[in-house]
């Protein structure tokens, strides 16, 4: 189980409507691109119900970000131009994946690769 953060002191789209900077108490912050966002979106039509029912989304390269929703004091909703607004974004789960970002960013080109997917439609 993943532990509690803090709630961001900005969250801040991008005039592109491409990227997302969060900005975390003590000055943690990062910018995540909306393809980012999306692939690793923490909806259960990305990550199933279980760990082997996990989707690996492609196409999604040119993908932005439409609207931003609070849900509580916990977390965001953000609502992707494809259409994609069913994640819930916790304060907790953004701020993992700064920490993971690199990690998780080659993982997913690794598995885009090995199932013969590509970033673009």
């Amino acid at each position: 189980m993943t532990e509690s953060s803090p709630a961001p002191e900005e969250l801040r789209v991008g005039a592109d409507r491409r990227t997302l900077v969060v900005v975390f108490p003590g000055g943690a912050r990062d910018e995540f691109s909306a393809e980012f966002l999306r692939v690793l979106s923490p909806s259960a039509e990305v990550q199933g119900h279980s760990p082997d029912q996990r989707k690996t989304v492609g196409g999604k390269k040119d993908v932005a970000i439409a609207n931003i929703l609070p849900i509580g004091h916990y977390a965001i909703r953000i609502v992707f131009s494809d259409g994609h607004d069913s994640g819930i974004y916790t304060w907790s789960y953004l701020a993992e994946l700064g920490r993971e970002k690199d990690e998780r960013w080659r993982a997913y080109l690794e598995e885009l690769k090995a199932k013969g997917l590509k970033r673009e439609r």
